[in-house]
């Protein structure tokens, strides 16, 4: 009927709020204890996962975050020396963004047992 049909897109909508409230929650504790956000977690992953070093439209890609955000998450973890941009040996007006040790080793340091993970998220985990 059109009046579950209504009330399935209602509770939809809340499950989301409540999956959107659980994940903020998490962020605000990852953050405490790492010093980094989940955004700047993510760029630093990417430039693991990629094991060379990539381009900001790569780091965009590997992420999925819009271009002129990843540029400003990039500015954050660059300012924290947890990464390095270098200029393109071929195109000198491409930058390249790699892991500094510092960068490697904030890594190797996420331990996600140190943050509680909110029970609406750990069967996703």
């Amino acid at each position: 009927s059109a009046a579950s049909d209504v009330y399935k897109r209602q509770n939809t909508i809340c499950k989301m709020r409540d999956i959107y409230k659980a994940l903020s929650i998490f962020e605000t504790a990852f953050e405490e204890v790492y010093g980094i956000s989940l955004n700047e977690a993510m760029v630093l992953c990417a430039l693991r996962e990629a094991g060379k070093e990539i381009t900001s439209t790569a780091i965009a890609e590997r992420t999925e975050m819009a271009p002129s955000h990843t540029s400003k998450v990039i500015r954050a973890v660059e300012d924290k020396g947890l990464i390095r941009r270098a200029l393109g040996e071929v195109d000198k007006r491409q930058m390249y963004f790699s892991l500094t040790e510092a960068g490697k080793k904030r890594l190797n340091e996420l331990d996600l047992d140190k943050v509680e993970i909110p029970e609406m998220l750990k069967p996703l985990i």
